[in-house]
């Protein structure tokens, strides 16, 4: 069954924002609530990860307090309840048409099957509904909306709207237009299903949630458009956006967002990144030392509350990929080496979560 949705569908009403007119590249200073957060992503398509308990004994070693994992498996649900770190739990694109066509109440009952039957509430800090589905799984763009919809109504009902938070994590891709970072537009074909889900986000003040590549943009590049070291963050050459500089693809990537969610009307929508890293094998570029360099180069703009250009000082949320390599993943070699912690929980590089790791 094909599902649509228009604003007046949602089921609180939606306020537009209007956006003053400012200098092409200037900053902004907007009311953003977001302290900056580092998580890691707990990918689990392999047969030969270390027992879920192990997991959790390297996550506390390093201090690292938020995970995202993909799915709500109920054990590893289980194996982390109690334990004190957050999570963001996905929820299988599959999922989504039942989902959408269902009631709140039907998606009360999914919630509390499958996710809240095995862990608190208070451990879950995001519900990440879907996982790039506007371009790489479309069949179910049309159910997102209600979905997300849906579920939101079902966490009123349990009085956890205020504390769980829903968002839909996008590839970075979504953009039509990204560079410069000022002239960062969404593809118009998305906008059918991106301006409701902004409407919700903004109404609910949830973050547009967004996985951010500047290894694949890199490596797709054609005549040198994207530099390696401008990849890793150690260009020396500054590119000029009106008045704004940028000396990597990291920050003037999820500026492209905020100047395309800017042009929607949605200014102050915060930006998590759902996911970002750099493999250390099996491709062009991936090696151990640019591994490094680039989730060193993350960490080291999370901890410090850098911001970027457009949102100076504004703390970024950030979910380094991966705790571990993948060997059942599909697609090119390099998507199974993005661990950064072997399966013995050695590092495989000495990348420190914070000063004190």
């Amino acid at each position: 069954m094909l599902i649509t949705i228009t604003i007046r569908d949602l089921l609180f009403p939606v306020s537009f924002l209007l956006l003053l007119p400012c200098e092409a590249g200037a900053n902004i200073s907007y009311p953003l609530r977001f302290a900056a957060t580092l998580g890691i992503c707990y990918g689990r398509v392999a047969n030969n990860l270390p027992p879920t308990s192990e997991v959790i004994n390297i996550l506390k070693t390093n201090g690292i307090s938020n995970v995202r994992i993909f799915d709500p498996d109920p054990f590893t649900l289980q194996s982390f309840s109690g334990t004190g770190i957050n999570l963001m739990t996905g929820v299988p694109n599959e999922v989504l048409p039942s989902l959408a066509s269902g009631t709140p109440a039907s998606a009360l009952q999914w919630l509390q099957t499958n996710i809240f039957a095995h862990i608190v509430p208070s451990q879950i800090r995001y519900i990440a509904v879907g996982n790039e589905v506007l371009l790489k799984d479309s069949f179910y763009s049309p159910y997102l909306v209600p979905a997300i919809v849906n579920l939101y109504q079902a966490l009123k009902m349990l009085n956890l709207d205020g504390t769980i938070k829903l968002s839909s994590p996008q590839a970075a891709s979504v953009l039509s237009v990204s560079y410069p970072p000022s002239l960062g537009a969404f593809d118009p074909s998305l906008r059918a299903v991106l301006r409701p889900l902004l409407s919700f986000l903004h109404e609910t003040k949830s973050p547009f949630m967004v996985n951010v590549y500047p290894y694949f943009s890199y490596t797709s590049s054609r005549s040198n458009q994207v530099t390696l070291d401008y990849a890793l963050f150690r260009s020396n050459d500054m590119v000029q956006d009106g008045q704004l500089m940028y000396g990597n693809l990291f920050e003037a990537s999820l500026d492209a967002v905020v100047h395309a969610m800017e042009k929607e009307g949605f200014a102050e929508v915060e930006v998590v990144v759902s996911e970002t890293g750099w493999p250390k094998g099996g491709g062009e570029a991936a090696s151990v030392e640019n591994a490094l360099a680039y989730n060193e180069n993350v960490v080291r703009r999370v901890v410090g509350n850098v911001g970027t250009p457009r949102r100076p000082g504004v703390g970024i949320e950030v979910y380094l990929f991966d705790l571990f390599d993948e060997n059942g993943k599909g697609g090119d070699e390099c998507e199974k080496h993005f661990g950064i912690f072997g399966h013995d929980g050695v590092k495989a590089y000495d990348l420190r979560f914070n000063s004190e790791n």
